[in-house]
């Protein structure tokens, strides 16, 4: 990991640009943490994932949640998706993607291997990017377990919650095409759960959404529906996140 770049916030936050090899990054660190001897103990990490837009276009919502979170008393986290931003693109993928608006626009229906295409090979790339990012993140003094998981493309949590056994917590967001094949790995999740879901989501399948949530193997596991469209998520919404990862991560 090497960082690039530093700025303060102004409510004392510090965010640092970082590069993982070809992967770029942003860590933000409440003002608690500190990599100096004399820093209290280590602050505990959430992971921030978020969809394939890249993160400059997804910067300030990333940053109002690593702010909020950041009250808290945790570090955030977040990488640049693989095929996004000024990454390399994945031609199968922008392909995948094309059909399946295509379809949506045409008022077709989006066909299981549309959503397989467009999910899996993602998947497949960005989780074993998330755990390099981890191990490097918690190499850092300041940095400390336990860790969570918080929003992103669905499909990339519930593989990270299956194969990695650091995070012990994750927050999602049912908005985003799930392939039949993540079901049954939604069956091998036993970490505690918070799900949000948007009612009227115009881009989400609401049945497969609550099909999804019941899969879920976790022992722990509750589901928060709100009414409104995709970007309708209310701010109390946020606040009830918050309450279940200070509950689970600290």
């Amino acid at each position: 990991m090497h960082f690039t770049s530093e700025q303060r916030l102004d409510d004392g936050v510090l965010e640092r640009e970082f590069t993982l090899g070809e992967i770029p990054g942003i860590l933000w660190t409440p003002a608690s943490a500190s990599a100096s001897a004399s820093a209290s103990a280590p602050v505990p990490l959430i992971l921030l994932g978020h969809p394939p837009l890249g993160l400059r276009k997804m910067y300030p919502r990333l940053v109002a949640r690593a702010r909020h979170s950041a009250a808290e008393g945790f570090a955030t986290a977040t990488i640049e998706l693989p095929g996004s931003g000024d990454r390399p693109r994945l031609p199968a993928a922008e392909q995948a993607r094309a059909d399946l608006r295509r379809a949506m626009e045409a008022g077709e229906p989006v066909s299981d291997e549309m959503v397989d295409a467009l999910i899996l090979p993602l998947v497949e790339k960005a989780v074993p990017e998330w755990q390099a990012a981890l191990d490097a993140l918690l190499s850092l003094p300041e940095i400390g377990g336990p860790v969570g998981y918080s929003g992103g493309v669905i499909s990339i949590g519930i593989r990270l919650a299956v194969v990695e056994p650091r995070i012990v917590a994750a927050g999602f967001f049912a908005g985003s095409f799930v392939p039949r094949a993540m079901f049954e790995e939604a069956r091998q999740v036993t970490i505690p759960l918070h799900v949000l879901l948007q009612w009227d989501d115009e881009g989400n399948d609401r049945q497969a959404a609550l099909d999804l949530f019941d899969a879920f193997g976790s022992k722990e596991k509750s589901l928060h529906a709100n009414m409104g469209g995709h970007t309708g998520v209310p701010q109390f919404a946020g606040e009830d996140a918050a309450q279940f990862f200070t509950r689970h991560l600290k």
